[in-house]
């Protein structure tokens, strides 16, 4: 574990205090809506451009009505045509990236099949982001230091990438894919960093913790109250959650500190890198391997 003077209630404020990032690039995925918007106004905070993808640029306008010099633009993490086309447009106007933080993604949604019947947590909560930072690339390698953050969630070592059936099309379990996406996450950023390190692109994946945010839409009431999480009136179970400001923490963290300046491919929590899994190594080159085969990107051929 890294040392740090950070811990699971700090927040976004907390870990820049001190930091100074006018002139810097920042792009935000979900970034009008719960940890999103919480990472999107602290970057904007401390002097960062930040751009935000959204899927609904007017509902995006609308939360950061009360954020200046935030940059909104419309992107689909769910349709590559939309992924191309934004990531066209972002390099005309923008010649580098110096952070890039996936954060939107779904949760345990009815079975949903996206683009060529792709399952839609793998697709919007990885394949998208896989596909945006490859397009992205030009601009992350032009940077003179870039960072980029997979926000995961909690890791459970039971947690596997369904190989011989990766987008669900045998038997649809939301949870497992929700949670295949977010080891995906994970692998994701170990990859990335070993394949960009050379050109001082650096990336990590974090657990945000628990925040109740619009990623629970898609679960009824009662299935919260039954999993303990909120009771028979709404209210969250006591210390269970945290605030958006404390969940984004880690992620504005792990985007900014000069603690990590060099590290790369962990996976932190509550604002400090954890144990990696040497494993993670082999399934990470694999997952790569069949995102490049289904996305028809590898900025491994570049890199």
């Amino acid at each position: 574990m890294t040392h740090t003077p950070f811990g699971p209630h700090s927040t976004t404020d907390d870990v820049l205090a001190g930091i100074d990032l006018t002139g810097t690039t920042a792009l935000v995925t979900g970034g009008y809506s719960g940890i999103g918007l919480a990472t999107t106004r602290a970057l904007n905070r401390a002097g960062a451009r930040v751009i935000v993808p959204a899927l609904r640029p007017d509902a995006a306008r609308q939360a950061l009505a009360d954020t200046a010099g935030v940059e909104i633009d419309r992107l689909d993490l769910a349709d590559l045509t939309s992924v191309r086309a934004f990531a066209e447009r972002f390099l005309r106007n923008h010649p580098a990236l110096d952070i890039l933080v996936a954060s939107a993604g779904i949760m345990a949604c009815p079975e949903t099949r996206v683009g060529p019947g792709w399952e839609a947590h793998f697709a919007v909560n990885h394949l998208g982001h896989f596909a945006l930072t490859n397009l992205l690339w030009p601009a992350l390698a032009a940077a003179d230091t870039a960072r980029v953050v997979s926000v995961a969630s909690g890791r459970d070592p039971a947690w596997r990438i369904r190989w011989d059936d990766v987008q669900f099309e045998r038997r649809y379990d939301k949870w497992e894919a929700y949670t295949q996406s977010k080891l995906a996450n994970i692998l994701f950023a170990r990859h990335l960093d070993l394949l960009g390190r050379a050109h001082r692109v650096r990336a990590f994946s974090v657990n945000p913790g628990w925040i109740r945010t619009p990623l629970q839409r898609h679960l009824a009431a009662e299935e919260m109250v039954a999993a303990g999480w909120i009771d028979a009136d709404g209210n969250s179970a006591p210390g269970l959650f945290k605030t958006v400001e404390q969940g984004a923490a880690t992620q504005v963290w792990a985007a900014t500190s000069h603690q990590l300046d060099a590290n790369g491919g962990d996976y932190c929590v509550d604002c400090h890198l954890t144990a990696s899994d040497p494993t993670d190594s082999g399934e990470a080159a694999r997952l790569w391997a069949l995102s490049a085969d289904l996305t028809g990107l590898d900025l491994g051929e570049r890199a």
